[in-house]
């Protein structure tokens, strides 16, 4: 190639060169990067709102329940998950000092049945409350719906009508495992929780009644 040749070609390149560097870049500038999430919106993020605290009743006075009666109504059906229920409200009952001979324990055919069994109890006026127990898991069909609601639609008309303390501990889940997991023994099993709402209602509506 010629000298001359060559000069054109380093001219031409140069020239290229400058062309591009004054055309404005269309890179885009980079956003910031978004805020860290905290609080509720960090808590959400990570996955499933935990439910909030629960401040627990004040502790039980020295035989505040000592003459409290308190019927435990449990259904027959998914025995193994009832059974660990009855046995938390159980535990309950005598963690605030009711005595054995206190409590009576009865079951109901099934979670439809509690709350004629529930208004029964409750008409007999031998009983201070009721604790409800049970387990409906849900299937393939809409049973579930129909036997969860009329169960809990029926057990709060009675608690109303007879004017008596009830507590809920009729599982309403959709797996076995869910189930299980609500009948762990501890404080936290649900029949433990629905014997220690019983007794709280028990003290209110005896405060209220002072």
């Amino acid at each position: 190639m010629s000298t001359k040749k060559t000069a054109k070609a380093s001219a031409a390149k140069r020239a290229a060169a400058k062309t591009a560097a004054s055309k404005p870049s269309r890179t885009r500038a980079s956003r910031p990067a978004p805020a860290a999430a905290t609080g509720l919106r960090a808590t959400i993020a990570a996955g499933p709102v935990a439910k909030t605290g629960y401040a627990a009743s004040p502790a039980p006075g020295k035989d505040e329940f000592r003459q409290t009666r308190i019927a435990l109504l449990a259904t027959r059906w998914n025995l193994e998950v009832v059974d660990a229920l009855l046995a938390g409200a159980r535990e309950c009952l005598r963690d605030w000092g009711v005595p054995d001979k206190h409590f009576d324990e009865f079951r109901a055919p099934g979670a439809f049945e509690l709350p004629l069994a529930a208004s029964a109890l409750m008409k007999s006026g031998r009983y201070d409350g009721v604790v409800v127990l049970g387990a409906v898991i849900r299937g393939d069909t809409p049973h579930f719906e129909f036997v969860a609601g009329e169960c809990s639609r029926g057990l709060r008309e009675a608690s109303q009508k007879h004017q008596t303390p009830l507590g809920f501990g009729v599982l309403t889940v959709n797996t076995p495992a869910q189930a299980a997991e609500r009948c762990a023994p501890g404080k936290t099993n649900k029949g433990y929780e629905a014997a220690e709402a019983t007794l709280e209602m028990i003290r209110l509506l005896d405060a209220i009644d002072d």
